[in-house]
């Protein structure tokens, strides 16, 4: 691009900000509600709609496994923990599981972390099957449906794939015993393996203190037209490249280094929350899997999130119009991010930031303590509440068994 064209777009970008910062949203200011059934669903109350029933399980499938690493409740795949929490004092929960319409195994298959605080996968499959098998024998109500009025919690990179390379995953496939259950998981992608029908996506696990800590003050202009700050290439995984995050975030980089509208690095300030909320666009792009924490962080603090990951399914699809807030980007196209965000009329993200500024939007992407009307807790419920009656195939009929206790890699039948 030419020095005219430089000139050129640095006027039609100031002008932009001038124009977004002069009549941008403060919180005390009125916010644009979404029209239409999205919005109605997004304030749905699930409560007297569905009625769950918490299996009691000894505390190894759980509380032990956290209190031997307290770190697992700050990590981004954290849901399944407070989600657990959640539905012990809900008034969903009921203590008689004859009149229950779903039911929970709490099991926190992630809380295997390393010392950089990775989660590890691999004993994750014998445990979720050594917690069915238990379920299975003490009650009767895994049996007569097989899972199928039953839900779990798996937010790892690939949901009950239990994997976090995709190769790896897709080759596993989901966990044989699952195949039945309602996967409540943050893995979501159209036409892949990991992803059932019926699974209800959701966010990753982000802590809604922190970033409460650090919001700033609502005049604060967005003086950032686009803001990363994240990993382009994993060396460490792909030394080869192109593989890691299909190559899309290495376009970024390659093309947008050096372009003064694109503030983007590897580093990660202390300034991180306070610079998304100075931003008018955040990138949102895929890693080793689809979806990441800075699809809720940019929704939290009203910058645009721009998605490039092909095929992704979002958080909540049926409730949140994604479409409406955010910008989609395919991953073949990030060489035009430029041309493609600085084309987007100034109206076009007033709008966007509007509804953003709606604190429904928000709260929906948050697992709040304690938990709070309209949050990511009670979008669950509705999703599950959105399920119900069951369909009459989900009920066996008697002696009759559909899963296969035997099937998968032969390391996930030893036991946990």
């Amino acid at each position: 691009m030419g020095p005219l064209k430089w000139a050129l777009l640095g006027v039609l970008l100031s002008a932009s900000l001038f124009a977004i910062d002069s009549v941008e949203l403060r919180r005390n200011q009125p916010t644009e509600r979404i029209s239409g059934s999205a919005g109605d669903v997004l304030e749905d109350d699930p409560v007297g709609r569905l009625k769950v029933f918490v299996y009691e399980l000894p505390s190894k499938y759980n509380k032990k496994i956290l209190q031997k690493d307290p770190r697992c409740l700050n990590h981004m795949f954290a849901a399944e923990i407070f989600m657990h929490r959640f539905l012990l004092s809900s008034p969903v929960r009921t203590l008689n599981p004859e009149e229950a319409d779903w039911f929970y195994t709490p099991v926190y298959t992630t809380c295997d972390l390393t010392p950089n605080g990775l989660p590890l996968p691999f004993k994750s499959p014998r445990m979720m099957r050594s917690a069915i098998q238990l379920i299975s024998a003490n009650w009767p109500y895994w049996n007569r449906t097989e899972g199928a009025d039953h839900f779990f919690v798996v937010p790892h990179d690939f949901g009950a794939c239990f994997h976090y390379q995709e190769e790896k995953a897709i080759e596993r496939g989901i966990l044989p015993l699952l195949q039945r259950a309602t996967l409540v998981q943050t893995f979501g992608q159209r036409n892949h393996v990991c992803l059932k029908e019926g699974s209800i996506t959701i966010p990753p696990y982000a802590p809604p203190q922190k970033m409460h800590t650090h919001l700033i003050p609502d005049k604060t202009p967005r003086s950032i037209f686009v803001y990363f700050r994240g990993l382009f290439y994993d060396v460490g995984n792909d030394p080869e490249g192109g593989y890691y995050a299909r190559g899309a975030r290495a376009a970024v980089w390659e093309n947008f280094k050096d372009n003064p509208l694109f503030d983007i690095s590897t580093e990660h300030p202390t300034t991180y929350y306070e610079d998304m909320q100075r931003a008018v666009f955040c990138l949102c792009p895929l890693g080793w899997a689809p979806w990441s924490p800075r699809l809720v962080e940019a929704v939290i603090f009203g910058c645009i999130p721009v998605i490039i990951a092909d095929d992704i399914v979002l958080p909540f699809a049926d409730a949140i119009p994604w479409e409406e807030i955010g910008v989609f980007v395919d991953e073949e196209d990030v060489p035009k991010l430029d041309t493609i965000l600085t084309s987007i009329p100034p109206e076009v993200i007033l709008r966007k930031q509007r509804l953003l500024a709606n604190p429904s939007m928000k709260q929906a992407m948050l697992f709040p303590q304690p938990a709070q009307p309209g949050d990511a807790f009670h979008q669950v419920l509705n999703g599950l509440a959105r399920k119900l009656p069951h369909d009459k195939n989900a009920f066996l009929k008697p002696g009759e068994k559909v899963l296969n206790w035997t099937a998968g890699p032969v390391g996930d039948l030893k036991p946990w």
